[in-house]
């Protein structure tokens, strides 16, 4: 279920919060939620999944992604939750590919290669092209 994109992130679909406790167990000190409440029925709300994070001993992050697309305020937002984390962090959206997207756009901000950004994405079974313009821009500043 969780999908290693480096040696400090992990990605994964819709979490439940017994899933916290499986993220605490790989080592993930950090949970980071990317979709918005409310985006489907059914799913766990950020507010319980942060509560099942914290009783896993996890620290917790809300950067709401719609599919409208990112804003420099989430990527932002991202940059220093990955930068203040102590130590792995498990991202989370309903696939897995809104949580890669931010993390590759926060990375590249950070200065990461685009080129690399993309072969770790693609080892992980994520297609980083559509936003390879904007990975490009971000590295470039």
């Amino acid at each position: 279920m969780f999908r290693r994109l480096d040696e400090y992130t992990y990605v994964a679909p819709q979490l439940s919060p017994q899933d916290l406790a499986d993220a605490a167990a790989l080592g993930v000190t950090h949970v980071i939620n990317n979709r918005p409440d409310e985006e489907e029925a059914g799913q766990p709300s950020g507010e319980i999944i942060a509560a099942a994070a914290q009783t896993s001993g996890l620290t917790y992050t809300a950067i709401p992604v719609t599919h409208a697309g990112f804003s420099h305020a989430q990527v932002e937002a991202m940059c220093a939750a990955l930068e203040q984390a102590n130590g792995p962090v498990l991202a989370y959206c309903r696939s897995g590919t809104r949580s890669t997207y931010l993390w590759a756009l926060a990375r590249a901000k950070i200065g990461d290669s685009p080129y690399l950004l993309a072969e770790k994405a693609e080892a992980a079974g994520y297609d980083l092209r559509p936003i390879r313009p904007m990975l490009d821009a971000l590295a470039q500043r």
